[in-house]
C-alpha cells in the first residue's frame, strides 16, 4: 500500500487491525511494551515482598520503587515518542558526550559506588543511578546519525573505523574499567547491529568477531570471579551450596512452576533461597508462579517488541532510523535473550537485567526512553503520521463517548416527563 492511499482516511481505519497497516508498528511496540511493564511491576511485587518485609518492614517497598521509576520513565518515553526524527541527528553528539562523562563519573571518589564487584553506580545527592544505561542509548543514537552519513563508504575499513570504532570503543571500555562485563556484551551487541543495518561487508564482521572474543577471553582470564563462574557452569560437579547455587535454585524455580505455575504470589524460592528473584533471577520466579504459559507468554512479547522494531528498519527510507532502531533492537532483545540463558543455565551467570521486568531504576527508564525513540520513528513511517492524524485523540474520543451518553440520557427522561403529565 502506498502511502498515499494509507493517509487517505477511509481507507486506513479499514486496515487498522491488520499487519500491514501503516501504523502496525506504532501500535504493537505500545501495546507490547505496556503489558511487559505491567507484567514486570507485578513480578517484581511478588518477587520481592518477602526480602522487603525483611529488610524495610513493608512487602511494598521495592514495588513503590519500581512504580515510582515507572513513573518517571513512561512520560518520558511519551514526550521522546513526540520529537521529530531529526531533533534525534542534532543530539546525537551531546547525548554521547554527556553519557560518557556520566560514565566517568563512577570514578570519582565520594560519587562512585561499587555493587557486587562492579564500579558502575553513581550517587547525586538523593538520587543513585547506572549512567552506562545511558550510555546504550546515546551509543545507539550516535551510531544512527555518524554512519547514516558515511553509508556510501562503509565498504573501506578506513571509514567504518573512524570515528565509529573508537568512540564506540570508548564508550564500551569506559564501561569495562568498572568491571560491568554483561553490560559491556550488551554495549556489543547494540555495536554490531548497527554496524550490520548500516551495511558493513561480513568480513569486517568476521575480524571484528575474532578480536571481541580475544578480549573477552583477556577479561575472564584476568579475573578469578569471572573464571570461577565459567568453570561452575561447565563443570559437571559443580558444588551446589556455593558456585552453582544461584543458578541451581533459578532451575528449581522454572522446574516447579510446571505448566500453568504455583499462582501469582506463590512462588518457594522468593524466600530467601534464590539470590536477585527481583532483579537478575526475576524470570525464574515468573516461571514458577505462572508456569510455562508465563515465560512463553513474556517470551512472546518480546519476540512482538523485536518484529515490530524490525518493521520500521524495513519500511523507513530514513538511513539514520534503521540504524538507530537496529541498535535498539540489538539491545533490548539481546539483553533480553541473555538474561534468560543465564536463568534457564544456557550461559555463565553474567548479571543483566531482564528489560522491562527485573527491578532497576535506571534500566527501566532507559528502555523505556529507548523505545518512546523507536516509537518516533515508527510515528514518522511512510504514510502513519497522515493515519495517525485522521485519528481522533483518547481525550476526544472520551469527551464524545461522555457526550453522546448525556444526550440518550436527556432523550430517554423526555418522553417519561410527557407520558406522566399525561
Amino acid at each position: 500500500m502506498s502511502a498515499l492511499e494509507a493517509a487517505e482516511p477511509d481507507v486506513e481505519p479499514r486496515r487498522l487491525g491488520h499487519w500491514n497497516s501503516v501504523v502496525a508498528s506504532y501500535y504493537v511496540l505500545i501495546g507490547a511494551t505496556a503489558l511487559l511493564l505491567v507484567i514486570g511491576l507485578v513480578m517484581v511485587l511478588s518477587s520481592s515482598s518477602v526480602e522487603s518485609i525483611d529488610a524495610n518492614g513493608s512487602a511494598f517497598a521495592v514495588f513503590l520503587d519500581q512504580a515510582k521509576f515507572a513513573l518517571i520513565g513512561v512520560p518520558l518515553a511519551i514526550l521522546l515518542s513526540r520529537l521529530p526524527v531529526r531533533t534525534y541527528v542534532r543530539l546525537a553528539w551531546p547525548m554521547l558526550g554527556a553519557a560518557v562523562v556520566l560514565q566517568l563519573m563512577v570514578f570519582v571518589p565520594g560519587l562512585g559506588i561499587e555493587v557486587g564487584g562492579n564500579r558502575n553506580w553513581v550517587r547525586l545527592g538523593p538520587l543513585t543511578a547506572q549512567p552506562s544505561e545511558v550510555v546504550k542509548l546515546a551509543l545507539a543514537v550516535w551510531l544512527g546519525a555518524v554512519l547514516a552519513r558515511k553509508q556510501a563508504y562503509l565498504q573501506s575499513w578506513k571509514h567504518v573505523f573512524i570515528p565509529a570504532v573508537p568512540v564506540a570503543g570508548l564508550a564500551v571500555g569506559v564501561v569495562l574499567i568498572g568491571h560491568d562485563l554483561g553490560t559491556a556484551m550488551v554495549l556489543l551487541l547494540l555495536v554490531a547491529g548497527a554496524l550490520f543495518v548500516a551495511g558493513v561487508p561480513l568480513r569486517m564482521f568476521a575480524v571484528a568477531a575474532a578480536m571481541a572474543v580475544g578480549a573477552a577471553a583477556t577479561l575472564a582470564l584476568t579475573s578469578s570471579n569471572r573464571m570461577d563462574r565459567i568453570t561452575s557452569w561447565l563443570s559437571d560437579d559443580c558444588n551446589a551450596s556455593s558456585d552453582c547455587y544461584q543458578t541451581l535454585h533459578g532451575t528449581y524455580g522454572l522446574a516447579s512452576g510446571g505448566l500453568g505455575g504455583l499462582g501469582l504470589g506463590q512462588s518457594r524460592e522468593k524466600w530467601s533461597y534464590l539470590p536477585a528473584a527481583h532483579n537478575d533471577f526475576i524470570f525464574a520466579i515468573l516461571g514458577e508462579e505462572l508456569g510455562l504459559v508465563g515465560t512463553l507468554v513474556v517470551l512472546g512479547l518480546f519476540g512482538l517488541l523485536a518484529v515490530a522494531m524490525l518493521r520500521v528498519i524495513r519500511r523507513h527510507p530514513n538511513p539514520f532510523v534503521k540504524i538507530t532502531t537496529a541498535g535498539i533492537v540489538a539491545w533490548i532483545i539481546g539483553q533480553a535473550l541473555i538474561n534468560i540463558a543465564v536463568v534457564i543455565g544456557f550461559a555463565p551467570v553474567i548479571g543483566v537485567p531482564l528489560p522491562l521486568v527485573s527491578a532497576g531504576g535506571s534500566a527501566l527508564i532507559m528502555t523505556l526512553a529507548a523505545l518512546g525513540v523507536v516509537v518516533a520513528f515508527a510515528r514518522d513511517e511512510p504514510g502513519a503520521a497522515q493515519a495517525l492524524a485522521t485519528r481522533p485523540s483518547v481525550v476526544r474520543r472520551s469527551l464524545a463517548v461522555v457526550g453522546l451518553t448525556r444526550s440518550a440520557r436527556r432523550a430517554d427522561r423526555t418522553p417519561r416527563r410527557g407520558a406522566a403529565r399525561a
